[in-house]
């Protein structure tokens, strides 16, 4: 895996999550600027999708290719579902739920890790 992009992956999304709570802290609706920031870990989480099954097919390592690409497209799935939910829940439980999809991230990313250093 490109240890950089899943760097900055681990990072933004441990910065979404933060904001995220601390908007449901203040018991508020989810606003436009923490959309714009999972908006850019979507794109990043695409081209991790993109860069991971390209290392794959490259790669000689014994890699559990389904596992892989299976992890590789669910966090790419998680935060579009929880930004609809949070999206559809007025009340401060929708920034939670964007919380929760945005701390999901680092723990695929680990996993992906994990994974691909085998």
């Amino acid at each position: 895996m490109y240890e950089p992009l899943t760097l900055v992956l681990v990072a933004l999304s441990l910065a979404a999550t933060i904001f995220a709570l601390s908007i449901a802290g203040l018991d508020r609706r989810i606003n436009w600027p923490l959309l714009g920031l999972t908006g850019v870990l979507e794109v990043l989480l695409v081209g991790q999708l993109v860069v991971g099954i390209v290392q794959l097919v490259g790669t000689d390592r014994d890699v559990s290719g389904p596992f892989f690409v299976g992890y590789l497209i669910g966090s790419l799935l998680i935060l579009p579902i929880g930004a609809l939910w949070a999206l559809t829940e007025s009340s401060r439980w929708g920034a939670g739920a964007l919380a929760i999809a945005c701390i999901v991230v680092p723990v695929l990313e680990l996993r992906l890790h994990d994974l691909w250093a085998v």
